[in-house]
């Protein structure tokens, strides 16, 4: 895996030719903005992204035919636990429930052009696997509830 160099954000502003020079120089044509007051940003060509958009989509499209063909959906079965290891404490029915929530996702994102979606969906399987990966866990996850109403519960106040 290629590392994307990083340099402070305060840099592109004091010195925005040397920063795109680095720019053009890396290896991944991308730069990280190190900020100190907010999230750090990501610095590359928008051909760079768009290209990165359009493969998320032909893989995702790649991914669906796949599911589409029985054989296909069999490797793509077989390879999640590759990917994702933790597929092995799932039950076989819910890795097949998250191979097609997580191929579909994809694909939505893909079409949407934002892959902030993907990443909840990932999430929250990962933490159904951890339940059943601990029987302390399971058992308590999945004992009858007691059946006594505890009342409303209260709205979050917005942050």
């Amino acid at each position: 895996m290629c590392v994307t160099e990083e340099i402070p954000f305060s840099q592109l502003v004091q010195h925005p030719k040397d920063t795109m020079a680095k720019l053009e120089g890396s290896p991944r044509r991308r730069i990280r903005l190190d900020r100190r007051d907010g999230e750090d940003l990501i610095l590359e060509s928008a051909d760079r992204a768009d290209a990165e958009d359009r493969a998320l989509g032909m893989a995702s499209r790649m991914f669906i035919s796949l599911m589409k063909h029985d054989p296909g959906a069999r490797a793509l079965l077989l390879s999640l636990a590759d990917v994702f290891p933790w597929v092995r404490f799932l039950p076989q029915e819910d890795v097949q429930a998250f191979l097609v929530e997580v191929v579909d996702t994809m694909h939505a994102c893909a079409e949407l052009g934002n892959i902030a979606a993907l990443a909840p969906v990932i999430a929250a399987w990962q933490a159904t696997a951890e339940i059943y990966s601990d029987p302390e866990l399971l058992k308590r996850a999945t004992a009858p509830l007691d059946g006594g109403d505890y009342g409303e519960v209260p709205e979050v106040a917005d942050q």
